[in-house]
């Protein structure tokens, strides 16, 4: 890639441009000290069980240091966190920064098997448990033989054995270049891979996604997408607390608690996965409400999954406001792409180019593609991993020798605004022509009767087609359609190299934590149902 010309890139508005943070703080754990000098009472985190202001956050993380001192963590050290939102886990992690350990981030709703090849994988020398707040936290923490303690103002926290054979990982002269989160992607084949997020990835990130929503101490923001993982680690948490606001935590999605609480503590910005809006869509329905308005509410916006149309037109009605979407990838930390609030487009465009992020749109030739014309996505920034952990081949497949990393998205460029088309491993060749999944996923999204669809490819041998076109359709409750119909409504909307050759209705579609569907699961049915 670096004998080419670089694609088309977005320009930034003028008002990010202007406004982004020149000067971050070295380290995530610095990002409440001014906060703490300017206005130490005002409230940093907000859950259930009571609030934190800014100067007892600090607190609290210094007594989190102290504990893990006293627990054996060395600055190097693999300390894996097994958890759910709420406080605790804010101060361990950035305890766990201060001390220049690697808070390895796991969703405590990842299955055994999951939590351990991670915790083997990584090496760590302990595992911590939010237990307070997550029955799977209680459960991992019980196999793992992990004793509840009273940590130092955290209340309980389960920890497991210290591992003492291990040995810490040497550190960075560069401190912004030091390991800030290692998070395990949730790869569909062979065992998970572990992204190292820098200080200066994260808070790079952090900065420029809240300049982009002009976030202030005045506002409120809902803390319910899971902070083991990078959205709601750099955008959410981090993006708060490095504008002073106040960031109310929600340890899982409850359709009725979020409405009273926007009502309650009068939030004016709420993140979510496109599920979490469908679910409030959903409930809305239910109780009859044609109407959800709050006064203080500016900003609703949505990423960690592909947000489907129908989705955008309903959630925009029901709250009177732009839905706005992005674009990210973990190992982007994870932010590429950001709707321009202010702004307000009726397609699903995931915004503009963040400031300081560059992309190149290629072909399979490896040459430029043009304007409006569908890419492999290429990225290069202060947002890109430091590399994949203990996987240097990975890593060099990941990330060329100029930095451009390979996000293996399908995407175009139109006028700026960046849309994703697909994966490029998921693209299907049928009789010759390309089949992106999303395009098809779109469309079957798009009837009634659906809740959500997942398109995959199955190879044909002996066949000049090369690849069928398989869907999964997971149904609306209540809902009667048939294979047959959606097969009759996709013949109405696709061309036909383009139409399913199979549609599966399914009871559940097997879902990431974050709502992506992991087709993985999906392909080994399609294999099983071969072999019979």
């Amino acid at each position: 890639m670096s004998e080419t010309t670089p694609a088309p890139t977005a320009t930034p508005s003028e008002f990010v441009r202007a406004n982004l943070t020149p000067e971050l703080p070295q380290r995530i754990c610095d990002v409440i000290k001014p906060w703490c000098e300017r206005m130490p009472g005002h409230p940093a985190l907000v859950e259930a069980a009571g609030a934190w202001s800014y100067e007892q956050l600090a607190s609290a993380i210094t007594d989190a240091e102290r504990w893990l001192i006293d627990s054996g963590v060395r600055p190097g050290d693999r300390v894996m966190i097994v958890c759910e939102n709420c406080r605790a886990f804010v101060a361990l992690l950035l305890a766990l920064a201060g001390l220049d350990a690697w808070p390895v981030l796991v969703n405590a709703r990842l299955s055994a098997r999951e939590v351990d090849e991670i915790r083997e994988h990584c090496g760590a020398r302990r595992v911590i448990y939010t237990t307070a707040v997550s029955p799977q936290a209680r459960e991992h923490a019980k196999r793992h033989g992990a004793i509840v303690q009273e940590a130092a103002g955290l209340g309980p926290i389960a920890i497991g054995p210290l591992h003492d054979s291990v040995q810490p990982e040497a550190l960075d002269r560069d401190a912004a270049q030091r390991v800030a989160a290692l998070i395990y992607t949730s790869g569909t084949t062979g065992l998970p891979k572990g992204v190292m997020l820098t200080h200066r990835n994260l808070l790079f990130v952090a900065a420029a996604s809240a300049k982009i929503r002009s976030l202030t101490p005045e506002d409120r923001l809902y803390g319910v997408l899971p902070m083991s993982h990078a959205v709601g680690l750099s955008v959410v948490l981090l993006g708060s607390l490095l504008s002073g606001a106040t960031l109310y935590l929600a340890s899982r999605f409850d359709p009725v608690g979020t409405l009273a609480t926007l009502e309650k503590a009068e939030l004016t910005v709420v993140l979510g996965a496109p599920s979490v809006f469908s679910l409030l869509a959903d409930y809305a329905k239910l109780k009859g409400l044609n109407s959800l308005r709050f006064p203080r509410l500016r900003i609703i916006s949505t990423s960690g999954a592909p947000l489907q149309p129908a989705l955008k037109a309903q959630v925009e009605s029901l709250f009177g406001m732009p839905l706005h979407n992005g674009y990210g990838v973990t190992e982007c930390s994870p932010n590429i792409s950001q709707a321009v609030v202010g702004e307000h487009r009726t397609d699903t465009s995931v915004g503009r180019i963040l400031p300081g992020v560059e992309v190149q749109l290629v072909g399979p030739d490896q040459k430029p593609v043009g304007e409006g014309e569908v890419g492999e996505l290429w990225v290069r920034g202060p947002n890109v991993m430091k590399g994949y952990y203990h996987a240097p081949e990975e890593t060099a497949a990941a990330i060329n020798p100029e930095g451009w990393f390979n996000t293996r998205d399908l995407a175009r460029l139109e006028n700026g605004y960046l849309f994703i088309v697909g994966r490029t491993k998921e693209l299907i060749v049928r009789f010759g022509m390309n089949v992106y999944p999303a395009e098809v996923e779109a469309v079957l999204n798009a009837h009634p009767a659906v809740l959500r669809s997942a398109v995959i490819g199955r190879t044909v041998e002996g066949t000049q087609g090369g690849e069928e076109v398989v869907a999964f359709v997971e149904l609306k409750t209540a809902s009667a359609a048939s294979e047959a119909d959606l097969a009759q409504y996709s013949a109405q909307h696709l061309a036909p190299y383009k139409r399913p050759s199979q549609i599966l209705i399914v009871p559940t579609m097997p879902l990431t934590p974050t709502g992506k569907v992991v087709k993985g699961e999906l392909a080994k049915l399609v294999q099983a149902a071969g072999s019979r």
